[in-house]
């Protein structure tokens, strides 16, 4: 095999890297923009929940594009688009430009990480790809921890949209090497764009994760959560129908008679629904109940992002040389141990205790997160991978989205029950009052933690059953070939 085009991913990882950060980016800035814009809570929330619909809607048709268009028409298109947006929503007069803005850089930063993840499954022989894949690890993993952190620090010194001319020029330098340094490795075939599955995929993935978005804001009873559930389920169901009928679907269904795939995908799926406890919930105890401001919060875990960084790449090797069994396994059980001591958190809980923890949670989920994907990615035919990586990123985004509904929503939840409890004993107090609302909400967190414990021992259980596996060229897609 010739030699790994280096330069290429390298431009590929800036922009993946910087996608990824922008997810995160702009969570600790929505107060400043509320009060810029004098916009609700509810309404600014769609700065981040439509960023995550977009995404949750384009990457399906990501296969497609991969297969129909260049890497290089793919990457340059994406960048530019990501581009403009970044400059509208540095400038933006009112919210809804700003909204706009954003959903324009969300449909840019759709196509980044599946295309560089099938770069890279392309450029890379099977025994050398989980270091390659743990360095893509260490972007998808460090960038959004770091967003809040670097914004956390820029808000508290400087404009909100400070964080937009930040990016500018990093996506302008990396729009300019892109179309001079950019060569063409993925393959391409005439291939036809099924518009009824392109519907059918952004109403079922739309309309789940705008279903359990609104949900810690709505509540489940409310028409609006449960409605477009309903109808996210329903439309998804129509979809993979479909998919399995075409000769040239839209995503690839039949990727999971794969075992091996089949398994990594459920281990990622309830990985992802825990992973997001620690990184909502911590937040919340640190800054709502402790009262430590919002750079210091992001500050406490800046650590744990940095290990998980230095880390990925470390892991990849182990997997070259392991496999992903051994690595998920020691990996899961220190995310276990170290999800039930968050869950035990008290008002005099040290902020020292607090990120030692929290570095050795990421310790463990940078040993489980990336083998057990490339384990499941190798043992599909190449041809397959765009409709594997589209369906991996598809996945991440949905099972993120339901897992921190779901956990917040249980945090909500136990707390309003707390609160009732204890409010029987404040007597009308106000200082009482206060008090019992925060061991309310400690109660609630600690409980969520507490379900996340029992989400990661599912995990867990299903890593026994991992088995390192290679390629296999059969007789796949036999009818439509």
């Amino acid at each position: 095999m010739d030699k790994p085009p280096y330069g290429m991913i390298a431009i590929l990882f800036i922009g993946a890297f910087v996608s990824f950060m922008n997810e995160t980016f702009l969570n600790i800035a929505l107060p400043s923009i509320m009060k810029d814009f004098e916009v609700s809570a509810s309404t600014v929330q769609w700065l981040s929940t439509g960023y995550m619909l977009v995404n949750g809607i384009l990457i399906p048709a990501s296969a497609f594009l991969m297969q129909k268009f260049t890497n290089r028409q793919l990457y340059i298109t994406a960048m530019s688009v990501f581009t403009i947006g970044s400059v509208l929503a540095s400038v933006s007069p009112t919210f809804a430009v700003l909204l706009i803005a954003r959903l324009l850089q969300a449909s840019g930063a759709a196509i980044m990480a599946p295309l560089l993840m099938n770069v890279m499954l392309v450029s890379f022989p099977v025994e050398k790809r989980g270091a390659a894949m743990g360095v893509f690890g260490l972007v998808m993993i460090t960038a959004p921890a770091i967003g809040p952190t670097l914004s956390g620090w820029i808000v508290e010194h400087y404009s909100w949209r400070t964080l937009f001319d930040i990016i500018f020029p990093i996506a302008i330098l990396t729009l300019l090497l892109a179309i001079f340094k950019l060569k063409n490795v993925l393959p391409q075939k005439e291939i036809s764009l099924d518009v009824l599955s392109l519907i059918l995929s952004s109403i079922g993935f739309g309309g789940i994760l705008y279903g359990f978005s609104s949900a810690g804001e709505k509540g489940w009873d409310s028409v609006y959560v449960y409605g477009t559930i309903v109808v996210g389920i329903i439309s998804l169901t129509l979809f993979i129908v479909r998919q399995l009928t075409l000769k040239e679907p839209l995503l690839e269904f039949r990727i999971y008679k794969y075992p091996m795939y089949a398994l990594s995908s459920a281990i990622s799926i309830v990985i992802s629904m825990a992973m997001f406890s620690a990184m909502l919930l911590m937040p919340i105890y640190i800054q709502t109940i402790r009262g430590i401001s919002p750079f210091d919060s992001g500050l406490l875990m800046l650590p744990g992002a940095i290990i998980m960084g230095i880390m990925s790449p470390i892991t990849g090797r182990l997997f070259d040389k392991y496999g992903a069994r051994m690595l998920a396994v020691i990996g899961l059980s220190i995310t276990i141990y170290t999800t039930y001591l968050f869950s035990n958190l008290t008002m005099d809980t040290s902020y020292g205790f607090i990120m030692f923890i929290y570095c050795m949670r990421m310790f463990g989920m940078s040993m489980v997160m990336m083998p057990v994907m490339t384990n499941g990615l190798n043992q599909l035919p190449q041809r397959m991978n765009p409709h594997a990586t589209a369906m991996n990123n598809t996945l991440q985004q949905v099972s993120g989205a339901i897992g921190s509904a779901f956990l917040v929503t249980l945090m909500q939840n136990k707390t309003e029950a707390e609160m009732e409890s204890l409010a029987m004993s404040t007597g009308g107090d106000p200082a009482k009052m206060a008090e019992a609302a925060n061991t309310a909400m400690l109660e609630g967190i600690n409980f969520s933690f507490q379900v996340s414990v029992y989400i990661a021992l599912v995990a867990l259980v299903l890593t026994f059953f991992v088995k390192r596996v290679r390629p296999e060229e059969d007789e796949f897609m036999e009818k439509s070939a």
